[in-house]
């Protein structure tokens, strides 16, 4: 009775014929009055039992199970590794703010909201008169040209995107069946999702949509309070104070501001003002509310997948998996995530025939059916367990003015991810119009001129049994480009002579890039490939320096490989990392 009640409650329909049928969006349930701000303690999620949904997915042998998605996933498909460089398009409203990630949250933020709040009051107002939901009204990317953007990914070398389709700030990037707040019904009106997935398809290469409202309910619990200083004290922000009725006779008529904030969840601790996320904790005086809420989650990727047919899928998070109960997980503990990527993998089979695809559950531990993430960073050596993708952002995940373009910082970092084992995705960020700037449209063209001489050691390629060598410091590490976001940090580190990435190409050759170009006529030393460091099965019988058409002087000796670097160089720009093949 109480299973067939929840679908009542959510308007479901069963499958007919084996076929999937999705539900109706269903209202949200009843919840209890607001307490005091820190007045609750939420259940710790060890001792709450992880709730099997029973939302429907799609038929097939994969079930909700991490089990049954190992048991039968044929294997992270090959073209991912093929692929090994990808644009991450992380675009959506918060765009409109020119300040940069979070920026839906922070203009909340008096205090700590830094230039995203102060930018806010100064282009759109307070927070407590005009909030995040009028910026969604104001937001329109006339620029935005997704099968322009796409060309140019291509020339940059780019075969698979990523593309944002929610964001924390919980706006839907498409023609979304359970989020009315979404950009067909405001801001653009367009089916942006379905844009670049026409896009990328016309092209030929990889889409992957990325969704990022796990967290929502409690990344947005600002918004919930007021400033604390200045003319507006005390006045409270939107989401506490306006209602679905308030609409009438605004363009927001008919849209509930709690499907685009949710609820006011700061009656329990460490939620209301939180600087990143909770440790952990049930919302347990709200389960109706949480299970609707995880339910909503669930299905809003499964319209993607229904309607777009991405070959990958991207959940964003810092806990095993999204509603752990822990970390960005927080708030409840069930199996959504199975369930999806169950749904997921059962409409690839079906409508393709094979399982082609693949699900990134962001930092979920080595596990059949996952492809994982290294955000911002690389792993100290070689990462050999899970297969994975090292993203980072051109400055910023969100577009601000004052960032620093270089072709030979993303040439170094994908580098680090690539010699490591890991394929790369970088974001380049996209004005609030749509476009882009124009040195980062250079950076681009200079990457695509790169990868055309050199990719050979990029596409296809695994990690060498080495992935670099080069002197240690007075830390005892090997240098490594900076982490973080790419900026003026990294367009400006310098290696030494010593200082190389090794890749295993798909030819079997090993490519040595030297990160410093030596200098015409320099003995360029490699140790790793001397005869006593015993790390190559057979002895060397070619090195070529890509794109040279000169033949270069090589000795392979007890200490080093020593390669002499011609006095013309190469066809490539001097300050450019070049490529040795060794066969």
């Amino acid at each position: 009775m109480l299973h067939c009640a929840w679908l009542l409650a959510l308007g479901m329909t069963s499958t007919i014929a084996g076929a999937q049928v999705m539900p109706k969006p269903a209202p949200i349930p009843e919840v209890p009055p607001t307490g005091p701000e820190n007045s609750l303690t939420m259940q710790d999620p060890a001792t709450f039992a992880e709730v099997k949904m029973d939302f429907p997915i799609a038929k097939g042998p994969f079930q909700a199970t991490w089990d049954s998605i190992a048991a039968n996933y044929p294997g992270t498909p090959a073209w991912l590794r093929e692929a090994k460089f990808g644009v991450w398009v992380h675009f959506g409203p918060q765009s409109e703010g020119n300040s940069g990630d979070w920026y839906a949250r922070k203009i909340y933020q008096q205090a700590t909201g830094g230039a995203a709040y102060d930018n806010h009051v100064r282009d759109f107002g307070p927070p407590s008169q005009t909030g995040y939901m009028e910026v969604l009204h104001r937001w329109n990317p006339v620029k935005l040209d997704p099968a322009e953007l796409v060309k140019l990914y291509q020339q940059a070398g780019a075969k698979f995107l990523l593309v944002q389709g929610v964001h924390h700030d919980n706006f839907d990037n498409w023609d979304s069946t359970y989020q009315p707040w979404n950009s067909v019904n405001m801001g653009p009106h367009r089916d942006l999702l379905g844009e670049w997935s026409k896009a990328t398809h016309a092209a030929g290469i990889r889409f992957g949509v990325a969704f990022h409202h796990e967290y929502t309910w409690w990344w947005y619990q600002p918004a919930f309070g007021s400033d604390t200083t200045g003319p507006n004290a005390g006045v409270p922000y939107d989401a506490a104070r306006l209602k679905l009725a308030d609409g009438k006779g605004k363009w927001w008529e008919g849209y509930d501001p709690r499907l685009l904030y949710g609820i006011n969840l700061r009656a329990y601790k460490d939620v209301a003002n939180v600087k990143y996320r909770p440790e952990k904790g049930i919302f347990q005086d709200h389960l109706d509310y949480a299970r609707w809420y995880t339910t909503r989650w669930s299905l809003r990727i499964m319209d993607v997948i229904n309607k777009y047919d991405p070959d990958f899928i991207y959940t964003d998070g810092d806990s095993t998996q999204p509603f752990s109960g822990v970390l960005t997980g927080t708030g409840y503990k069930c199996d959504c995530m199975q369930r999806v990527i169950a749904d997921f993998y059962n409409h690839t089979l079906e409508k393709r025939g094979k399982v082609d695809v693949f699900s990134i559950v962001k930092f979920h531990p080595p596990a059949k059916g996952i492809v994982s993430t290294v955000e911002s960073k690389y792993p100290k050596d070689r990462k050999l367990d899970q297969d994975w993708i090292g993203e980072n952002a051109a400055g910023d995940w969100f577009y601000r003015p004052g960032i620093t373009y270089s072709a030979r910082a993303l040439v170094l970092y994908m580098l680090e991810e690539v010699s490591r084992d890991g394929s790369y995705a970088v974001n380049i960020p996209i004005a609030p119009d749509g476009s882009i700037d124009e040195a980062a449209r250079t950076m681009l063209v200079e990457m695509g001129a790169w990868m055309k001489v050199n990719g050979e050691g990029i596409y296809g390629s695994h990690a060498w049994v080495k992935f670099g060598e080069g002197p240690l410091g007075a830390d005892g590490k090997m240098k490594a480009l900076p982490t973080g976001a790419l900026n003026k940090p990294q367009a400006e580190y310098r290696f030494g002579p010593g200082d190389f990435r090794f890749t295993q190409g798909k030819d079997g050759a090993v490519y040595v890039f030297a990160l410093e170009t030596p200098k015409a006529g320099d003995t360029v030393k490699i140790v790793s490939m001397g005869w006593k460091a015993g790390l190559l099965q057979k002895p060397i019988s070619e090195v070529t320096l890509l794109g040279s058409a000169e033949q270069i002087s090589w000795a392979q000796k007890d200490d080093a490989l020593e390669i002499q670097y011609p006095r013309r160089g190469t066809m490539q720009g001097k300050d450019m990392t070049v490529v040795f093949r060794v066969r």
